[in-house]
């Protein structure tokens, strides 16, 4: 690359959080080794910005990409969104004065509205990395009550403005090649047809890697939390609840018990445990099968190591069509087979093309018990076969390359 470009990637989950961490800084940290000059601009929470903001910022520091947090605004709901739009309108201005960005790269729907912003008043290449169809995801959620004339009127409104990101965009990035498909067939977006790449939710796989845990710190682990060398553990990582669904996979678990006495379930969550064990007790699930502990992201792979099966069931509502799980990746790269649900974003597709896992096709004793039946075909499985099946399709060199495409394809 002649002369370094310059790119605003625009964020509304902040750096200091989980998600920033595992989804954003990787991705950014593999762009600015090929020659862009990157730029993150993010919303920050206070906890968490005062907890680890020397630490992300050494980080970035090291990685050559300047980071320009701004505050989040948690309250009221949907002034507090407009208050932040604005604000990050604001210093997107700025920065581009003094930067001059060639490319603003929009993670989700909020920023879009600052990177079309910064389209028109700059000729700036707008990319929206759209994650999911997040106005559906919104009602499906919980969050937003269409029997509320208030939330209905902001869902309408989110509707429409989607059309006018993916018409506006210069490329469209989703997660699964469902939303891909649903994007070009079911929307009405006149004689434009957006520019779509699909990017799922990928691991870094150098992180997630067995080799990297060692059998003391395994066996350390295991004794800690008082894991038997012949038992059978399905472990569940991440927190609990809006789209996760601990009661279905309660329930799975304990058909999974009636059959392998050995079992047990490993939850590893910074949710509060006790809404999991009084769960539990209400299925007269023995709490000694039920093990909940929390990890730090460094401690995932050796947490993780632990595990004979992952699962992890999400609903299977529309917007989840354009779902990427991005424990999926992390738990094959760790040569982890995994139980999940059919009717989530490519997941079926993906399972009949490595299987690598089996899918549960509802949530009744009858489904769970046909895949119970071919637990063992799972366990035969080599670790090694379904790692290297997770960085062909999820590893994060796969999308980083992808990403750099878009932006070469922009800046030709």
């Amino acid at each position: 690359m002649a002369n370094k470009l310059e790119v605003l990637y625009i964020s509304y989950d902040g750096l200091t959080d989980p998600l920033g961490q595992s989804q954003i800084i990787p991705y950014m940290q593999g762009l600015a080794k090929t020659g862009y000059g990157i730029h993150i601009l993010s919303c920050e929470k206070k906890n968490r910005f005062g907890e680890q903001k020397k630490q992300i910022e050494e980080i970035l520091s090291n990685s050559n990409i300047y980071w320009h947090p701004v505050p989040y605004t948690h309250k009221p709901p949907v002034l507090s969104t407009v208050y932040d739009i604005r604000r990050l309108k604001s210093a997107a201005w700025k920065l581009n004065k003094k930067h001059h960005f060639s490319i603003v790269h929009c993670r989700s729907y909020i920023t879009a509205f600052v990177g079309m912003y910064l389209k028109r008043k700059t000729g700036a290449k707008f990319v929206f990395d759209m994650r999911g169809f997040f106005a559906d995801e919104r009602v499906e959620g919980g969050l937003w009550s269409l029997q509320n004339p208030v939330y209905r009127v902001v869902y309408n409104y989110f509707k429409r403005k989607e059309k006018e990101f993916l018409i506006n965009s210069d490329y469209t990035v989703t997660l699964t090649e469902k939303a891909k498909t649903e994007i070009r067939e079911h929307f009405s977006l006149g004689e434009k047809t957006p520019k779509i790449e699909v990017i799922p939710c990928c691991a870094d796989t150098d992180f997630f890697s067995a080799a990297r845990v060692s059998e003391k710190e395994k066996n350390d682990l295991a004794h800690q939390l008082s894991i038997l060398p012949n038992d059978m553990i399905i472990s569940y990582s991440g927190s609990i609840g809006t789209w996760y669904m601990p009661d279905e996979m309660l329930d799975f678990f304990k058909e999974l018990s009636n059959t392998y006495a050995n079992a047990k379930f490993l939850i590893i969550t910074h949710d509060n445990p006790q809404k999991i064990v009084e769960a539990a007790a209400r299925k007269n699930i023995d709490r000694k099968k039920i093990i909940i502990t929390k990890s730090l992201r460094w401690q995932m792979p050796l947490f993780l190591s632990l595990s004979h099966i992952a699962l992890f069931f999400i609903k299977p509502v529309y917007s989840k069509m354009a779902s990427s799980p991005t424990k999926m990746g992390e738990i094959m790269s760790m040569g982890i087979p995994f139980i999940a649900n059919s009717g989530v974003g490519d997941m079926d597709m993906f399972v009949e093309k490595t299987g690598n896992g089996l899918l549960v096709k509802n949530f009744t004793s009858e489904s769970y018990l046909d895949v119970i039946k071919k637990i063992p075909d799972l366990l035969r499985l080599d670790p090694a076969v379904l790692r290297t099946k997770a960085m062909e399709e999820y590893s994060l060199t796969h999308g980083i390359a992808v990403y750099q495409k878009i932006y070469e394809h922009l800046t030709q």
